[in-house]
């Protein structure tokens, strides 16, 4: 069900419980400003799901209220991890949905890292 990733922040949705340890999840990178796992239900053969440490409800209030370091700690997270899976020459797709209309399911801010296959075109015409 979709959310509308306005403020305030559920320190009981599915990430913040992940990020607690209440909830395992399969870990491929783990940092300061992120924690990276496997998404339960893929998309693509490379579905991995990035998260900042910090209770932000989505892009808007991450890139609002975070600090330069969580932004910037966070960002290069996300390159370093595409890096590290190889995913840099045959290329990957990041995803960040925001609000009701993009179908945001988790009112936590997070980016979907897809790979492992054309991806085709971004929004079906």
């Amino acid at each position: 069900m979709p959310v509308s990733g306005l403020p305030p922040y559920d320190s009981q949705n599915i990430f913040a419980r992940i990020l607690r340890g209440e909830i395992p999840a399969r870990t491929i990178y783990q940092d300061d400003f992120a924690f990276a796992f496997h998404d339960i239900n893929p998309q693509a053969p490379t579905h991995v799901l990035v998260i900042p440490k910090g209770g932000y409800c989505s892009f808007a209030d991450f890139s609002a209220t975070a600090t330069e370091a969580e932004i910037a700690g966070f960002i290069r997270a996300v390159g370093k991890i595409a890096k590290d899976l190889g995913l840099e020459e045959p290329g990957y797709r990041l995803l960040a949905n925001t609000g009701e209309h993009s179908g945001q399911e988790v009112a936590h801010f997070h980016v979907h890292l897809f790979a492992g296959r054309p991806l085709g075109r971004m929004i079906p015409g």
